[in-house]
Order: C-alpha cells, then sequence, then structure tokens
C-alpha cells in the first residue's frame, strides 16, 4: 500500500504545472515602444515566463537598484551607468552585452514657432526654453551636456534649460509645445509622430550605445538570461530596428 501510495504522490507532482518564472525588467525609457513589442513576442516564446517592465531614466534604475528594488535584467541607455552597477556590484558582468545604438537629435515642435534650424539658432531670442534630460542622472542629457560643451554653447545656453527627469519627459514637452526645442534620441523623435521634427543630428564623442545584464540579485538566473538571449538575438533586433534603433 506504501508503494502505490508514493508512486501516486510522484504521479501527481509530475502532472502539477511548473511554476512560472517571474521577471522584472527594469530599462531605460527610451526602450518603452521597442520593450513592450519583445514583450508580447517573448511571452508567445516563453509562455513559463512572466514580465514586469519597469521604464525610467538609467539613473533612476540604478538608484531604485542599490535601495534594493527587485530588479532581474538590467537595461541602460549608455555605459556609465551601466558600468557603476557593475561597480556596485549589482549586475552579473558576465551576462553584459550590447544590444543596440541611438543617435542623439536636435528636435523641435512641428510648428517650430522659434524658427529653430540649427544648433547655432538656439542662441536666437526667439528660442526661449529648450528641455534636456537632467545630466546627472538621464543619459540623453550627459551627451547633450557633453556635445554642447565641446561646442563651446553649454554655458551660454544654460539659461534657456529646462530640466527633465527622462528622454521621455522632453519628448512631452516637445508634443505639447511648452518648449521652443529639446534634445532626444532619434527613436524618441520618431516616436513624437506628427507633433515633432528633427532639425539635426547632434555629434557625439561617445557613441550612444545601449547595454544590457542580468542583475546580480536576479531570482531566477536562468530565465533572465533568456530574456537577455532574446533581446540580443534575431526576433528582438528586428523589432528594435523597427523603431528605429541601430546595431552596436
Amino acid at each position: 500500500m506504501k508503494k502505490i501510495l508514493f508512486a501516486l504522490a510522484v504521479t501527481l507532482l509530475m502532472a502539477l504545472p511548473a511554476r512560472a518564472a517571474d521577471l522584472t525588467v527594469s530599462a531605460a525609457a527610451s526602450l518603452t515602444d521597442a520593450f513592450n513589442e519583445i514583450k508580447a513576442e517573448f511571452a508567445k516564446a516563453n509562455p513559463g515566463i512572466n514580465l514586469t517592465m519597469n521604464y525610467a531614466a538609467s539613473g533612476t534604475l540604478l538608484s531604485q537598484m542599490e535601495k534594493g528594488a527587485p530588479v532581474d535584467v538590467f537595461a541602460s541607455a549608455d555605459q556609465k551607468t551601466m558600468d557603476q552597477a557593475a561597480e556596485k556590484k549589482l549586475i552579473d558582468a558576465a551576462t553584459r552585452a550590447n544590444f543596440v545604438r541611438n543617435d542623439l537629435v536636435l528636435a523641435v515642435p512641428a510648428d517650430n514657432p522659434a524658427k529653430v534650424k540649427d544648433l547655432t539658432s538656439l542662441a536666437a531670442t526667439a528660442a526661449k526654453r529648450i528641455a534636456i534630460g537632467n545630466p546627472d542622472s538621464v543619459p540623453v542629457g550627459r551627451y547633450t551636456k557633453a556635445a554642447l560643451t565641446k561646442l563651446g554653447q553649454w554655458d551660454a545656453l544654460s539659461p534657456k534649460f529646462v530640466m527633465a527627469e527622462s528622454v521621455r519627459q522632453v519628448l512631452d514637452y516637445l508634443s505639447r509645445g511648452e518648449v521652443d526645442a529639446g534634445f532626444v534620441y532619434a527613436t524618441d523623435a520618431k516616436q513624437g509622430g506628427a507633433k515633432v521634427k528633427i532639425v539635426t543630428e547632434v555629434p557625439v564623442e561617445t557613441p550612444v550605445i545601449y547595454p544590457i545584464a542580468v542583475t546580480a540579485a536576479a531570482t531566477d538566473k536562468k530565465a533572465a538570461a533568456t530574456f537577455v538571449s532574446f533581446v540580443t538575438g534575431p526576433k528582438g533586433q528586428a523589432i528594435l530596428a523597427k523603431f528605429g534603433f541601430k546595431k552596436p
């Protein structure tokens, strides 16, 4: 009888569905649209893994992880933030990979009331409000500051800056016509549709390359690595390309 009961118990355990893995992915705000589509496609290919997406400026995401927020995969919009995560031992360095590249652009509201036509025209009186990401926590802001400093324009334009907490906030300002110009990634300007127009690409010394990694605190490292592999693989790359991202 004991053998029969044991065999029955084993059979019942084997019949139970495998426990789903729950992953939290913290990704740079500029990845929102592309990663939402990747999430949907990933779910089809991996029904046993549930994803929760968390989008914000890369610096904000890093701060959340430092404070103990449960994160399994981290995707940053710049190398500096990921370097800081590595230094603080918040990621599994062996899983780190560069997966896309972006461009920094100067954009304006579609009607361009200030008649901004290039970087030098930002100094004109008509251009009164220029939105940029906060360089202290937003990668697009750091790229912007570095570019304008090299061009000798940072100090002169500083009084006009409207600081934003993410690149998507800069895009919102542009879309609503609340600023005369703003610095965003090319992919974000594309998401602005007919409400936003790119004036020019901004030259940067450091390429805008995004890294991704499994975190050191990941609850299911195998499942997290599966997501990273999907993002860096053919299907993930095709989705990212559709949204304007380039290969690193």
